[in-house]
């Protein structure tokens, strides 16, 4: 099961650790939930969701000033006997004496963080959701072309590598090479990411390994990118037949989600970063409303309409 660490927590979100003195070791984080403590600060845990890192922002930090010694004891010991990986408080607001001291009891960890708490809480849910959304690992290319997200799939040796290349050269962005791994952070949503071994670098057939972010900038790559759009790369077949005017959408499916698949045959003298890049400006036309084939649909049947009715007219 995909977790993430205190430690990676704390540097991703610049924390300031309040207890330095207690071990994180083996403290793992496996819900992209996370709850701020109103209800469980009045005494009521029902239902109460351990496992989630819990903040305590402005709202629960007024109240707890507002709470007797014995109620504030009292709450705080339910709370941090129970099974929360952390806790962190916003708006550089630090925790009382009472706090601090039934935490180190429990060995809570215990951070601060100077955001307010709503920025600071959609981002760390955005990072969560990412970070432990379900995941797998296909063979691929995928490349962010007019901020579209381009995944290139096909054979070995079909050319993925080249186009993306070319890709760059024409100013766009690689995300990854040879493996891609594909996050769905949503039920509508997926993210793709390069394994940390090979982030930036992208294999040549003949050349070998070549370093994106050192030859081309910074701008040239990028860490990660929504999937948008597939492209599957392969062989020209004389006797197959080919979409010709894209009246109908195809679709591939990863981890349940549907992506718009384009089938494109490969052979010489075909500048697949060019078609790379028209099918993306294209995937972007249809998103803002405008659908190219049913134009051309609807102008042929315009046409068929006045030439009919103009031989209609001749015959009277």
């Amino acid at each position: 099961m995909s977790y993430v660490s205190i430690d990676e927590i704390v540097e991703k979100m610049n924390l300031v650790n309040l207890a330095p003195e207690i071990s994180t070791e083996g403290i793992k984080v496996r819900q992209t939930e996370v709850n701020r403590p109103a209800l469980e600060l009045t005494g009521y845990f029902d239902h109460f969701a351990a496992g989630r890192i819990q903040l305590i922002g402005l709202v629960e930090h007024s109240y707890i000033e507002q709470m007797d010694e014995e109620s504030e004891r009292a709450a705080f010991e339910k709370l941090f006997s129970l099974d929360v990986p952390m806790v962190i408080f916003t708006r550089g607001m630090y925790p009382d004496d009472v706090i601090m001291e039934i935490g180190r009891k429990h060995g809570m960890p215990m951070y601060l963080t100077n955001q307010a708490t709503s920025p600071f809480m959609a981002e760390i849910l955005r990072w969560l959701n990412v970070r432990l959304a379900p995941c797998i690992s296909i063979h691929g290319v995928l490349v962010d072309v007019y901020g579209i997200g381009v995944l290139l799939t096909g054979d070995s040796g079909i050319g993925k590598s080249e186009a993306a290349l070319e890709l760059i050269k024409r100013g766009h962005r690689l995300v990854a090479d040879d493996v891609v791994e594909i996050r769905k952070v949503s039920e509508v949503t997926l993210i793709g990411i390069a394994p940390a071994i090979t982030k930036h670098f992208i294999e040549l057939r003949g050349i070998g390994i070549i370093d994106v972010k050192t030859l081309f900038g910074v701008s040239s790559v990028r860490d990660s990118q929504s999937i948008d759009m597939e492209i599957h790369l392969e062989e020209w077949d004389k006797n197959r037949e080919y979409d010709r005017l894209g009246m109908e959408d195809n679709y591939s499916e990863y981890l349940g989600n549907k992506v718009i698949c384009y089938r494109v045959p490969v052979r010489p003298g075909r500048n697949v970063a060019i078609i790379c890049e028209s099918a993306a400006a294209n995937h972007r036309q249809k998103l803002m409303g405008y659908n190219a084939a049913h134009e051309l649909y609807k102008r042929v049947q315009e046409n068929l309409m006045r030439k009919s009715r103009e031989k209609d007219e001749e015959e009277e």
